[in-house]
């Protein structure tokens, strides 16, 4: 649904890259087909940064590398050394000051695995990766066969002219109507690849079993749905040696950030970045999830700590790591490991889930900008350890994440919803909508006035607010498991003084 810029406080850029653990060892990758071969080649020539090793890891390199803008991954499976990304200079300056750091061979990287067949050939449940060229055949296939149903849109395009993607899916999708939004997102970092195909999986049942199958009915018709299969198709199509953007950038280390970063700007971000912002301006999402590689969990917020530069988080865990809406992030979070077998009897971390900063801290991730500023609750999902595994692995982890995501996307209806409108013409209004004692704000969609404010059951105060008229407090609301208790909230004018006749 479409929304105005959210309000709030605004939080320029952050180009902070900080310490990444747990992550694990590269598996078999995607290859472009015939037809766009010679834009991979070129997108080879132009990627400023290659990646590296660098040996030696203590406290000290983690804090180093926390302070700059390098893009890094540490790895369990490798333990004697850190992955890099950097270009020429960067890596001149890390010999000067002392780092043992080498290329990584390209025999070392995963070998490719060809897709095969047309770009209107690809078929879901995928048992391949797909092209970018075939990503899009796909989604605009989807909006030919199901004109009822989605939208395919282009949000933007990608520093090489890539468009970056986004399907639409609703019972009304050409209408504003009062029902929550919901999105998720995949592949913002190139070498992390699984989320492409299961988010393709995702779009064709809920397109091809809706009105066969109550349970995908019932979520599309009340839910406004938007998936985008790839942030990152430039570092996609380069696979396996892109974790950035074309330009270099960690696309997970540009937004704006509540510590470093308190600025609520696309202004001088990356292409990709500035492309998801906007939407996200535009838009009123309530609840989202954007998927990675390299490990195996749900990370919820918080991502950024206040200790800057400072290595592996403190522990136990501090008060500043966690969102007021705490319980909230666990109870969703849980709820997707749940499903997922292999996640939630994870070895590492209990239940498969982590608060972002217990993990590892990172400064200008996404999901911290669209809590914080966007009022949308947005956990962060590891598919698989490996980075690209092997295509015949595709249908098991499918088995393994359907479930899952359908559950995960229903929690977007629980807590209190409703309208909020002006009180003497039903106009609605941009308001903001607060829980009592919890320092969080969520907002209405200014064309319909409804908002939605995902909440665990219990008994809750809220207050409702816009500028120029009266806040109404609204107390001892009942939320009860389930559908969203309903409150509809008319809000009088201030009195100017002026008295109309």
């Amino acid at each position: 649904m479409s929304a105005a810029e959210p309000m709030g406080v605004n939080k320029p850029i952050c180009m902070l890259t900080v310490l990444r653990q747990f992550l694990f060892c590269f598996g078999l990758l995607v290859t472009g087909s015939l037809s766009v071969a010679q834009q991979i080649q070129e997108s080879q020539e132009h990627f400023p940064r290659e990646p590296a090793n660098i040996f030696g890891i203590g406290d000290d390199l983690f804090d180093y590398l926390s302070r700059t803008d390098i893009p890094f991954d540490f790895h369990l499976e490798r333990p004697d050394h850190v992955d890099v990304w950097v270009d020429e200079s960067e890596f001149q300056q890390l010999v000067l000051e002392g780092w043992e750091i080498q290329w990584v061979p390209d025999l070392e990287l995963p070998y490719w695995e060809p897709p095969k067949g047309l770009a209107e050939d690809f078929i879901t449940p995928a048992t391949q990766y797909p092209t970018f060229e075939q990503l899009t055949a796909f989604l605009q296939r989807m909006a030919i066969d199901y004109p009822d149903l989605c939208r395919i849109e282009s949000i933007g395009q990608s520093v090489q002219g890539r468009e970056l993607w986004f399907l639409k899916i609703t019972d009304n999708p050409d209408l504003e109507e009062d029902e929550p939004e919901f999105k998720y997102l995949s592949t913002m970092h190139g070498n992390e690849i699984v989320g492409v195909p299961l988010m393709l999986n995702l779009i064709g049942l809920l397109l091809e079993d809706y009105g066969s199958d109550d349970r995908i009915t019932d979520i599309v018709d009340g839910t406004e749905i938007w998936i985008m299969p790839l942030m990152n198709p430039d570092g996609y199509s380069r696979n396996p040696r892109s974790r950035t953007n074309a330009n270099g950038f960690d696309l997970n280390r540009e937004f704006p950030d509540r510590v470093d970063d308190p600025v609520n700007s696309p202004e001088g971000r990356p292409e990709e970045v500035q492309a998801v912002m906007n939407f996200g301006f535009n838009h009123s999402s309530i609840l989202s999830a954007n998927f990675h590689g390299g490990a195996l969990l749900v990370n919820y917020p918080y991502d950024s700590d206040f200790s800057v530069g400072e290595g592996v988080p403190s522990i136990p865990p501090q008060p500043g790591w966690f969102s007021p809406d705490d319980g909230l992030f666990q109870y969703i979070s849980r709820l997707y490991s749940m499903n997922n077998p292999p996640m939630f009897n994870s070895p590492f971390f209990e239940d498969g889930i982590t608060n972002g900063i217990s993990w590892f801290s990172v400064y200008g991730g996404m999901q911290d900008w669209n809590y914080e500023w966007l009022g949308c609750n947005e956990v962060l999902i590891e598919l698989s350890n490996p980075f690209q595994p092997s295509s015949s692995t595709l249908p098991q982890f499918w088995e393994e994440n359907r479930e899952s995501m359908l559950s995960y996307m229903e929690q977007v209806h629980i807590g209190v919803r409703g309208l909020v409108t002006d009180s003497r013409t039903s106009q609605p209004l941009p308001a903001t909508v607060v829980v009592e004692g919890r320092d969080h704000e969520v907002f209405t969609d200014p064309d319909v006035g409804d908002y939605h404010r995902m909440l665990l059951p219990g008994i809750h105060t809220l207050t409702y607010s816009a500028e120029g008229y009266r806040p109404k407090t609204v107390q001892n609301v009942v939320v009860e498991e389930g559908d969203a208790t309903r409150v509809d909230v008319e809000l009088d004018r201030e009195f100017s003084g002026i008295v109309l006749k």
